[in-house]
């Protein structure tokens, strides 16, 4: 089983993919979207909360993480986000209509927002 910093260093390598072109709604939509959900893995890993693979229960344990320990509430930008990917890789869904560039930091603040959970010694973030 992979440890919470190990996703951590995923979620950064997902979040590199994105940043050079927040424009381009492919890598924003993947990538995005797993660079979020290896940040929800690490953090859930990190104050022991059980996760599965379902994206649907890494949204909900992303709220969880919000209200139970302070991280940015992340549920419905990965909502949009999986179905963005949807419509880049399939095209049968309708892409959710938000600013790539707004989207791309709010992604970044979570990874940072996570890596500071991470590196804490009680699994609390270091903000308020």
């Amino acid at each position: 089983m992979p440890t919470a910093q190990e996703k951590l260093d995923l979620a950064r390598r997902h979040l590199a993919k994105i940043q050079p072109d927040p424009e381009d709604l492919d890598d924003l939509s993947i990538y995005g979207l797993y660079c979020l959900e290896a940040a929800v893995e690490a953090a859930a890993l990190q104050v022991e909360i059980k996760i599965t693979k379902q994206h649907w229960e890494k949204a909900n344990v992303a709220r969880e993480l919000h209200t139970q320990h302070g991280l940015p509430d992340i549920y419905d930008l990965l909502n949009d986000l999986n179905d963005s990917r949807k419509a880049v890789a399939y095209g049968d869904v309708k892409a959710p209509d938000f600013e790539d560039r707004d989207v791309a930091m709010e992604i970044e603040r979570y990874v940072e927002a996570v890596e500071e959970l991470v590196d804490s010694d009680d699994g609390q973030p270091l903000f308020s």
